[in-house]
């Protein structure tokens, strides 16, 4: 916001308050909507009026005006920040590397605005912005070099193969390398999240990556990135490895032909070329089974740090089990705009079971099984499992014994990731045993999950304390809400 308090004397030309925005270098605003409101309640006078205007990308370059000299006293809604009419597209004309919100006492030199005319909140003018959706539009791209690992040297490669390398961008980051096999894309790669800043958090209608920051992804980097080559048929592929900045541009890290060559599979069956049988007993009218082990339904709830197993079976017209296929399985994590990624691929036995055991350090995730009857082909069956994870955090309390007058500190930290990068919202509750919880402060932690806090006692005991940390769900946390063990405090 921008604003101007009602009980100053000021001369007209003399006075402004401005908001603004600058793109980071090399970078231009390609489109932007502005939700915004404010008034300019404070009046005026002979040759001198509040006002308030949005600009871009120079200063004096207008598109949006309220002067009360003119009879405009307000500009959209301050009471509801995200409402219809607040929200403004910026005229093309008015893009470029800034954007302005301002507010100022104007007219002629050394004519004077009104004194202690206001709104309800003491502004004589105020421009408030809510929010902002900006295009940042980047033309120089990434630079990628000091290219190695196998994918760089082998002529046949097997499992999962890395390639190494360097990267630089100049304007909003190196975000991610893209795996294309004979001309389709087969795997992207997030390569640093930079603390969760380098996320794309979706939401947009072209499907580009949106994020929360202008410049997003690290300037500079080293990676190693390995590609599950189980997912490519054997034999000869044209592979082509490229990194991407966040604004899209791209840089060919690696261009060559390799031969994929992966062991067979139990039953006999391997990749193969395009097209073979995946798995003995093959059929277009197989039915994929799968579910918790120990559990009924398609939706599980757990506490972190519990290792959960899913259990599935593959068979084919008349029940016949399939051996020895691969079962595709991709998890996508619960925080918004996660990507799905590839998992290792089940295959199945005896029977056509098959069984996928998940670390205890997993998180909220949606669980995609797919079975193609040939290789390479579409599926002809899927199932999908739902995990939530309860959020895990640490409380510790020292000392736990108090008195009026007297503080006690919280420490601790959250047990999974990834944490948000300006921190996880926590909750403090408080009760006394039996009691129900009631909170009394609301904290941050850290980057890196830990937090810090105190609480002084305010009335005399003796009595009796129970503390807890409350972790609730968020959309960029993947976690469901969760709570630290209870800690007991007595106060003299």
């Amino acid at each position: 916001m921008a604003g101007m308090r009602a009980e100053t004397a000021r001369t007209a030309t003399v006075d402004s308050a401005t908001w603004a925005f600058a793109a980071p270098p090399g970078e231009a605003l390609a489109g932007a909507t502005l939700w915004r409101a404010g008034d300019a309640d404070g009046g005026w006078e002979i040759d001198g009026t509040y006002q308030l205007w949005l600009a871009g990308s120079s200063e004096t370059n207008i598109f949006d005006r309220c002067m009360a000299l003119l009879g405009c006293t307000a500009k959209g809604d301050i009471g509801e920040p995200l409402a219809a009419e607040n929200s403004l597209v910026v005229p093309s004309a008015n893009l470029g590397s800034h954007l302005y919100a301002s507010t100022s006492c104007g007219g002629i030199a050394e004519y004077k605005c009104p004194v202690n005319s206001g709104d309800a909140n003491g502004y004589a003018a105020v421009i408030y912005v809510y929010a902002a959706d900006l295009i940042l539009e980047q033309d120089a791209g990434p630079t990628a070099s000091n290219v190695s690992g196998e994918l760089a040297s082998a002529s046949t490669v097997s499992g999962t193969s890395d390639v190494a390398f360097s990267a630089s961008d100049p304007g909003s980051g190196v975000y991610e390398a893209v795996f294309s096999v004979d001309g389709q894309v087969v795997q992207r790669t997030v390569v640093d999240e930079d603390g969760g800043r380098c996320r794309n958090v979706g939401e947009t209608t072209d499907g580009l990556p949106a994020f929360l920051y202008v410049q997003p992804c690290p300037a500079s980097l080293s990676a190693d990135v390995g590609l599950e080559t189980t997912r490519i048929n054997n034999g000869t592929h044209h592979l082509v490895v490229s990194v991407l900045d966040a604004a899209g541009n791209a840089a060919t890290v690696l261009d060559r032909n390799v031969t994929v060559d992966n062991p067979l599979a139990p039953g006999g069956q391997s990749a193969g070329p395009l097209g073979a049988p995946n798995g003995m007993n093959a059929s277009v009218q197989a039915t994929l089974t799968v579910g918790w082990k120990g559990a009924k339904g398609k939706r599980l709830m757990s506490g972190y740090g519990r290792a959960q197993t899913v259990v599935g079976r593959l068979t084919g017209a008349g029940v016949v089990p399939i051996e020895g296929a691969r079962i595709d399985l991709l998890a996508t994590p619960v925080y918004a705009g996660a990507s799905a990624a590839a998992m290792a691929s089940p295959v199945t036995g005896p029977g056509g079971r098959f069984s996928v055991s998940l670390p205890a350090s997993v998180s909220s995730r949606t669980l995609r099984f797919s079975y193609s009857n040939r290789v390479g082909m579409p599926p002809v069956a899927a199932q999908t499992l739902m995990l939530s994870v309860r959020a895990g955090v640490t409380l510790s309390i020292a000392p736990r014994t108090a008195s009026v007058g007297r503080s006690v500190y919280f420490s601790g930290r959250l047990r999974g990731g990834p944490i948000p990068s300006g921190g996880k919202l926590l909750v403090l509750e408080a009760r006394s045993p039996g009691g129900a919880w009631l909170e009394f402060d609301v904290i941050h932690s850290n980057a890196r999950g830990r937090y810090h806090a105190s609480y002084r006692f305010k009335f005399p005991g003796p009595a009796s304390y129970q503390f807890r940390v409350l972790c609730e769900a968020e959309a960029d946390y993947p976690f469901a809400t969760g709570s630290s063990s209870v800690v007991g405090v007595f106060e003299h």
